[in-house]
């Protein structure tokens, strides 16, 4: 059958038949997201196209997606937890730095089947990671030295969020609390969501880096995470932040300080040194 007969029985229009697009290909766009999913691989098209666009690819959000799509690239879904219910957090603070840290531990372990934990600090409001200490042990007085490290270059926080683990318990940290003058808040046992922050923070962390890293030795794995920290605080576009960066999100708090508001004490810079992840060859 011809074409002009085979239109005319289903009613198309000719040129509608006949036409090729020409649209590019977008090959380099196509290679650049590739490449930034393939370092990126826990992060799906809305982080990819904020990360796109700070390295001058001025696309539409939709066209990232269509691209995205095509090229196959997805991020593996992983089992869901059942998620706790009940209180969600302390009272809310002020929307001010240093305001409320969350403290809570997570697990790993290297290539020779040693496990090691990591003490990760957060701040609630500005979502900075200001420390993560990985070691095979972490006691109750290496929590308090960590902590009043983290003060001297940072300044004190109003309040301090944890669950109820041993270390967190301990006696050097009850005394620790009555020296500095520092309120602790224990959420209530079995509810994980009641310190949300760094629980969504520890999710991030191990499903970004933990799960993905093979590490070799202690010294590796304190490389990797203090890189991955600085990139997680200054790289990282977060979601509950409009997708700005914790540090970019601290400095605009940090600029609408009322001299009144600011902390006693407090740092100039606004996030923790996350690069002085020492090593510790004398543990109390």
């Amino acid at each position: 059958m011809s074409e002009r007969r085979a239109c005319r029985v289903i009613d198309a229009d000719r040129k509608s038949v006949r036409y090729r697009s020409t649209r590019d290909d977008d090959a380099d766009l196509r290679e650049k997201l590739r490449e930034l999913a393939n370092q990126r691989r826990r992060f799906g098209y809305r982080r990819l196209h904020i990360l796109l666009r700070r390295e001058g690819i001025m696309i539409n959000r939709k066209k990232t997606q269509r691209l995205y799509r095509e090229e196959g690239l997805a991020v593996r879904r992983r089992r869901s937890r059942r998620r706790a219910v009940g209180t969600r957090a302390p009272a809310p603070v002020l929307a001010l730095p240093n305001q409320r840290w969350s403290l809570d531990f997570v697990h790993d372990q290297m290539t020779s089947g040693r496990r090691f934990r990591v003490l990760n600090v957060v701040d609630d409001v500005t979502r900075e990671c200001l420390a993560a200490v990985p070691d095979t042990s972490i006691s109750g007085r290496r929590v308090v030295r960590e902590l009043t490290a983290l003060i001297e270059r940072r300044g004190k926080p109003g309040m301090i969020v944890s669950d109820n683990g041993t270390e967190l318990t301990s006696n050097a940290v009850l005394a620790w609390c009555g020296e500095i003058g520092v309120e602790w808040h224990y959420i209530a046992p079995g509810r994980p969501m009641q310190n949300a922050y760094v629980e969504s923070f520890n999710g991030r962390m191990r499903d970004e880096l933990l799960n993905e890293t093979l590490f070799l030795s202690m010294a590796h794995a304190r490389v990797e995470i203090a890189a991955w920290v600085e990139d997680y605080n200054r790289e990282r576009p977060h979601s509950s932040l409009d997708y700005n960066t914790p540090a970019a999100f601290a400095a605009k708090l940090d600029k609408q300080w009322p001299a009144s508001l600011r902390p006693t004490g407090s740092a100039t810079q606004p996030i923790a040194s996350t690069a002085l992840m020492r090593n510790n060859a004398v543990r109390l």
